[in-house]
């Protein structure tokens, strides 16, 4: 307990310390997010138990013709060719570099992003590769569902080429900005579901799975969302952790990431549950 309480202590005092890289002060909370993704052991033992999960329970997925992992497919679905969505970003692709730049230079998102990205050099998260290998040696379609921007899903497609996954189109990445979508991406998720039988869904934010009407909520209301969808979890639908960014630092401080550095810190300070 007194070793518990030290430490929440020492968190709090980092959280307050400005960091000065280039006379510019930086977010303590970013750097470790960023530093347990690109340092940590942890991380890449989750990433590759996730994808080898996944592997794992494919085959008995796909002989089951009765089984969606789509909310969006409700009948008719069962003699369609078998198909995976995955989201790109802290799903397939690693971006931990790009948030090492903003830290460093004290900018944020989107500061930089379509320049990273078209560098095509981000790295797949651990067990991906293998993961897509064995689902296409099924006979399995691959969609990537994205909301990187359509400006860069030719640099995704070369990003995955360097990194030797060969095989993807432009017609199996679904971009935001193509044909009018948005970031929700239940429209996206229904055209696939119109000729293929979704039979697993990847993704490191709630909306990767579900409509955006269940994903833009409260922190106590995402988690009782989440939990309607027990059934999906660790069998057809999986979950990337990402301390980075996301729908779940958005919700705790109301989606409105324009207020003062001050007001941000205490609304996360606030969430804490210390019992």
């Amino acid at each position: 307990m007194v070793y518990d309480v030290a430490m929440k202590n020492l968190f709090l005092i980092l959280l307050f310390i400005p960091l000065s890289l280039d006379a510019s002060e930086k977010d303590h909370e970013l750097i470790m997010a960023t530093l347990y993704v690109q340092s940590s052991a942890e991380f890449y033992a989750n990433s590759s138990t996730i994808y080898r999960a996944a592997q794992n329970n494919l085959d008995a997925l796909l002989s089951d013709k009765n089984h969606t992992a789509a909310l969006e497919q409700l009948e008719n679905f069962s003699d369609k060719p078998p198909a995976i969505i995955l989201d790109v970003d802290q799903t397939v692709l690693d971006n931990s570099a790009y948030q090492a730049r903003i830290i460093e230079k004290g900018t944020a998102y989107p500061d930089g992003w379509f320049d990273w990205a078209k560098e095509e050099k981000a790295e797949f998260m651990p067990g991906a590769l293998e993961f897509m290998k064995y689902a296409q040696s099924k006979g399995v379609e691959i969609f990537f569902v994205t909301n990187r921007d359509l400006e860069i899903e030719k640099a995704t497609i070369n990003n995955y080429i360097a990194l030797g996954f060969s095989t993807s189109s432009e017609e199996n990445i679904l971009s935001r900005g193509e044909n009018g979508w948005g970031s929700n991406k239940t429209s996206r998720r229904e055209l696939i579901a119109k000729d293929y039988r979704i039979v697993m869904m990847f993704g490191d934010n709630f909306g990767d799975f579900v409509d955006n009407n269940e994903n833009l909520l409260s922190p106590k209301d995402r988690v009782e969302a989440i939990k309607k969808y027990s059934k999906y979890w660790g069998t057809s639908w999986y979950m990337f952790s990402n301390p980075m960014y996301g729908a779940w630092e958005g919700s705790i401080i109301d989606f409105n990431y324009g207020q003062p550095r001050d007001e941000l810190l205490q609304k996360k300070l606030d969430a804490l549950d210390s019992k």
